[in-house]
């Protein structure tokens, strides 16, 4: 009864707008297209700026960048929200491998994030493979204790979503180590959790278990990943670890804030938001760079064209979605202390690849209301509705019954480059990162016009 009384109403209202809707559809496309400073903009903090982690200088100078570039959108109001974030740092790292009776050999690594580090030690120990979780649990303590664990798990090229694959694979990097640990492991090496066909290693965030004492923990690529499968296969492998990463004191930080009040219910917010903070390789283009400019860019597009929201749209350049989700925790305590009322919350976290898609994380009854729409969106690209997706700095708004959506590009090239020294500007296309923004600002404007029940 519940559905019949809404596509009634959808009837009602949606149909005889909809000539309007198509039009302003491609009155934001235009805007995007032909007069976006997004990609400029997203230069600026790339080239300028570089990698930002939380708790960095850079990530200081990040949020600078970021006030200023949200006040000249043509906000209505712009502030610095005040988050503790942690400070990781890297420092020096080697990483040698010796097959056999060979030689010491450097190769590429790079210490997952959070990791701790071998106290400026030269750690040397014997490498064993694993290939599960399961395997690691097979092995007598023996074969374990005082070694290095590689865990050899290979990113599953068979889904053709690749965030699928990446929550298939990331347990080995979130969790290994510690489980390595509890067994008496000394350290851990990980085959990146990437889709490249390349020898590129990749960073992200490890999680200690705090009651199992903390290993030091790095990733290689696939290529020498495959080399030392094979070695192992045939004979005993080394390693040679130093590394000087640490965690730092807590460090104040902010996340940048924008909105243009709405003119009918001020009250009913819809936040959209990118991460501003990014890994300390590479530059953060795609992760998350991409998805704060966009962000910003649906404030920009609505105040160059005049349109006047009913409900108050806000974007949030969140800071620590890498390596501890403060900024998306201090959002969400700020909204539930405030009393706000959020009636939708969008992230852009996935790169500034061709939009295919808007996951819904919500009812049923508020996914219909949105699908009602799709048709206005297929001219842009954009067709999958069905995939279940928010994103991480907006998922403690979820525990408080708010709706989530984010915005679903094309996944294929993502991991290739996602945590690496290879996210940097030149991997992102201004028309895809165009394409992308038009699809959240045609977003945002539906549900600040007719709302979500």
């Amino acid at each position: 009864m519940k559905i019949c009384r809404l596509i009634i109403l959808l009837l009602i209202i949606a149909v005889p707008a909809k000539a309007q809707d198509s039009l302003i559809f491609r009155r934001i496309s235009d805007e995007i297209m032909l007069r976006s400073n997004c990609y400029e903009n997203l230069r600026t903090l790339c080239k300028t700026i570089k990698n930002r982690i939380s708790g960095s200088v850079q990530a200081e100078k990040a949020v600078i960048w970021g006030q200023k570039a949200m006040a000249q959108t043509g906000a209505d109001r712009v502030w610095l929200q005040p988050v503790d974030v942690p400070h990781w740092v890297r420092g020096y790292e080697n990483l040698k491998l010796r097959y056999g009776n060979g030689k010491f050999k450097t190769v590429k690594m790079l210490s997952l994030g959070n990791s701790v580090g071998t106290d400026g030690q030269v750690w040397e120990a014997e490498i064993v493979m694993v290939h599960s979780f399961d395997e690691l649990k097979q092995l007598p303590d023996e074969q374990i204790k005082g070694k290095i664990v590689f865990f050899n798990y290979r990113f599953r090229q068979d889904f053709v979503n690749t965030f699928q694959g990446y929550g298939d694979a990331v347990k080995y990097r979130s969790n290994g180590p510690s489980i390595a640990a509890r067994r008496g492991a000394r350290a851990v090496i990980i085959r990146s959790i990437s889709t490249g066909v390349d020898d590129v290693p990749h960073t992200g965030a490890l999680h200690y278990i705090d009651t199992i004492k903390a290993i030091p923990a790095v990733a290689v690529g696939n290529y020498t990943a495959d080399t030392l499968e094979n070695a192992l296969s045939k004979m005993k492998a080394y390693a040679q670890l130093e590394t000087h990463c640490k965690m730092m004191e807590n460090v104040r930080s902010y996340n940048v804030i924008g909105e243009i009040k709405g003119t009918e219910h001020p009250e009913r917010i819809i936040v959209i938001g990118g991460h501003l903070d990014s890994w300390d390789v590479g530059e953060g283009a795609n992760d998350d760079g991409s998805g704060c400019v966009q962000s910003m860019e649906v404030l920009r597009t609505f105040t160059a064209l005049g349109i006047k929201p009913k409900c108050t749209i806000r974007a949030v350049l969140f800071m620590n979605e890498e390596n501890g989700l403060k900024g998306g925790i201090a959002y969400a305590d700020s909204a539930k202390k405030a009393n706000e009322h959020h009636i939708l919350a969008i992230e852009t976290d996935a790169g500034g690849f061709t939009p295919r898609g808007i996951g819904l994380e919500m009812s049923d009854e508020r996914k219909e209301q949105i699908r009602y729409f799709r048709k206005l969106f297929f001219p842009y690209g954009v067709y999958d509705f069905e995939h279940e997706e928010g994103g991480s700095d907006i998922s403690p708004l979820k525990k408080q019954g708010v709706p989530m959506a984010g915005l679903l590009p094309d996944s294929q090239r993502y991991f290739e480059i996602h945590h690496t020294n290879n996210d940097v500007f030149e991997n992102v296309n201004h028309r895809e990162l165009k394409l992308g923004a038009v699809a959240l600002t045609q977003l945002v404007y539906l549900v600040s016009y007719y709302g979500l029940k």
